[in-house]
């Protein structure tokens, strides 16, 4: 069973996330900025330990993975507000994982990303977004070449809809939405289930179940 440092462990996916790795005999640690979190958090079986991802070094980063084999990158300042927090979360969060990953010899790295970020932007595109498009593109090419044993998952439009358990996984998948519990499944099986190191995928609602759909992709 693994220990995992959940890099944005307060987030609308890392909180459905937890309860399903605790159910599968693994040890959630949220990684959060506040100590308010903590008994929520720890309410769904998490462990907790302070982490402020904007003003900590990938040392500090290092010092909160200590006793963990695992990193879940979940962070992300989402593709609306401020410009710069795509740059100091979205990117420079993963980046300071990674370079803690290696320093203290975690090998497997989970990254929650976006789909399609790798297109060109069109022109239209407002500042934020193209920042937030940018900042997920840069983060994932730096994990590809960490040479960690790293999964991608790039989920379509995140809704709070139940989940169904039912997905399409896929290298090259038409953009759609996909219930964040759905997203919190499939981080959970590819968890338990050691597969998609080395993969970059796709994820949005689709007909295969979890569970078929990490284990054929």
């Amino acid at each position: 069973m693994s220990t995992l440092a959940i890099v944005g462990g307060n987030g609308q996916i890392a909180r459905l996330l937890h309860p399903l790795l605790v159910a599968r005999g693994h040890t959630p640690v949220a990684l959060v900025r506040s100590e308010s979190y903590r008994n929520r958090l720890e309410a769904t079986g998490a462990a907790v330990r302070l982490l402020d991802i904007e003003h900590s070094t990938a040392g500090d980063f290092a010092g909160v993975f200590e006793d963990t084999d695992t990193v879940i990158f979940l962070a992300g300042g989402g593709p609306d507000g401020d410009i710069e927090r795509k740059r100091t979360v979205d990117l420079e969060g993963s980046l300071k994982s990674i370079e803690a990953a290696r320093e203290t010899g975690i090998r497997r790295f989970v990254q929650v990303s976006a789909i399609n970020v790798d297109e060109p932007v069109p022109d239209s595109a407002s500042p934020v977004w193209r920042a937030y498009v940018e900042a997920k593109r840069d983060a994932d090419a730096a994990l590809r070449d960490s040479g960690l044993d790293w999964t991608i998952i790039r989920p379509g439009l995140l809704t709070d809809d139940p989940g169904t358990g039912l997905v399409e996984l896929g290298q090259d998948v038409s953009r759609a939405e996909v219930p964040r519990a759905d997203v919190a499944a499939v981080i959970a099986e590819v968890v338990d289930s050691g597969a998609g190191i080395g993969a970059q995928w796709d994820l949005v609602s689709g007909d295969t179940s979890v569970a078929d759909a990490v284990a054929g992709s």
